[in-house]
């Protein structure tokens, strides 16, 4: 009977345990996890403080008892504080202070991330908070109740940023966006798609101030006031979402890394030593885009890695098929979705890519509650294989995007898709498809 020692029970680390405990029934799983509660759905946590759902309840779909029911050892409210990769041996300590050395034969290493905290002057003031855990929202959601908060800071224009910074405004609350660069969700699209976010933000009430970059946090006991390198505003409550960064504490020096401290690891979700594995966001993982390793940290892309690394850990060779990276947003509904490499991603990667747009209704004229649908295609000027694609509309487009993650995974060209079968029916969609005349207009 084969020990496992699993680190962390959020995405990553509840898929593993699963695919052990229901495929593998002789083995021995041992469950540790610094949090009190495990599975919270993060992506729900902007919905319930915008109240477009009734609660929080519904956010979890696993917990300690049912792993346990399953045949786990579970140790919550757990922290590992050191690992003996030669013994094969973690030292923990419980909630109450008790001491503990957990043996095992496997490691699963699912310690997730960390949300990136400038140490900028008056970050430690009260109301300043990060939105990751399920605590944290519950805070979030506590502190917009109060009638005092009236003006709220967003720090970060990525997903988690615009997402708050949209359910403060279902708040009723004033929302001042603040990012570096010059406009939202850089680092999933081009420009010529986020203006069209702005601008939906903007015509929601969502200040933005996009260009500036945090210095410091005023106030006494409570932030009173958010200083930028163009200016001073008084705020009542600030909300951190610059992005994450890998929880990789416990690789001691012992295991390989890549670039940005997260554990490296190969198809198997092996790392550089034997028997230890690595999962979800503390991990690398290999992009089909870029065809190398890279960091993507996604609830499905933890989800997939958790798979993959429980079958091998048991003796089930498993390789992971690569990711895309794929990924969505809609905004007052306005929807996004984007797979692979944005045209600057795709620069920065030292590719000299290609780019294909068209927009168009999303049926026929004559069809009513209809909407204009925007696609761009990036693909390499070399191969002409596709990089990525990029897609937006008030219009549910989000279902053409895995397509395209299957085109990035397989290496279609651009060529292949000219002539690709797309069915039409005015219900759904037009004769001469945004897809097919995107590929059509390639150079």
């Amino acid at each position: 009977m084969s020990k496992i020692l699993l680190i962390g029970a959020n995405h990553a680390g509840t898929a593993a345990a699963n695919t052990i405990l229901d495929n593998y029934p002789d083995a021995e799983l041992t469950i540790v996890d610094r949090n009190d509660n495990i599975s919270y759905l993060g992506c729900g946590t902007a919905l319930w403080i915008g109240r477009q759902i009734s609660g929080s309840d519904g956010l979890f779909y696993s917990s300690a008892g049912a792993l346990a029911a399953k045949g786990a050892k579970v140790y919550m409210e757990t922290e590992i504080k050191s690992i003996d990769y030669d013994a094969k041996t973690a030292a923990a300590v419980t909630k109450d202070g008790a001491a503990l050395t957990l043996g095992y034969d496997k490691l699963i290493l699912a310690m997730g991330s960390l949300p990136i905290i400038p140490q900028i002057p008056g970050i430690e003031l009260e109301n300043i908070q990060s939105v990751k855990l399920f605590q944290d929202g519950r805070r979030a959601n506590e502190l917009l109740d109060d009638p005092g908060v009236k003006t709220v800071a967003v720090v970060g224009a990525g997903y988690i940023g615009v997402e708050l910074a949209e359910a403060v405004r279902r708040r009723g609350q004033r929302a001042l966006l603040f990012e570096a660069e010059n406009t939202s969700l850089a680092s999933y699209y081009d420009e010529s798609l986020t203006a069209d976010m702005d601008k939906v933000l903007g015509d929601n009430g969502v200040e933005l101030h996009f260009g500036e970059r945090v210095q410091s946090f005023k106030g006494s006991a409570k932030v009173e006031g958010i200083v930028t390198d163009k200016g001073e505003y008084q705020i009542d409550m600030a909300v951190m979402a610059i992005g994450f960064r890998p929880n990789a504490s416990l690789a001691s020096g012992r295991l390989d890394l890549i670039g940005n401290g997260a554990i490296s690891v190969d198809l198997r979700q092996q790392t550089s030593l034997p028997d230890v594995y690595a999962i979800g966001d503390c991990a690398s993982i290999y992009s089909n885009a870029l065809r190398g390793r890279t960091y993507i940290a996604l609830a499905t892309n933890a989800v997939r890695s958790g798979i993959v690394a429980a079958h091998n850990v048991c003796g089930t060779a498993l390789e992971s098929l690569g990711v895309q990276g794929s990924n969505g947003i809609s905004i007052f509904g306005y929807n996004m979705v984007s797979t692979g490499l944005s045209e600057k991603a795709a620069k920065k990667a030292g590719f000299s890519p290609l780019v294909t747009d068209y927009a168009a209704l999303q049926k026929p004229a004559f069809m009513a509650n209809n909407n204009e649908v925007k696609l761009r295609i990036v693909y390499d000027s070399e191969t002409r294989r596709v990089l990525g694609a990029q897609m937006a509309s008030y219009e549910n487009i989000s279902m053409g995007i895995h397509m395209f993650s299957l085109a990035v995974e397989e290496g279609v060209t651009i060529d292949k898709l000219k002539l690709l079968d797309i069915f039409f029916l005015p219900h759904f969609n037009q004769p001469y498809n945004y897809i097919t005349m995107a590929a059509l207009s390639a150079k």
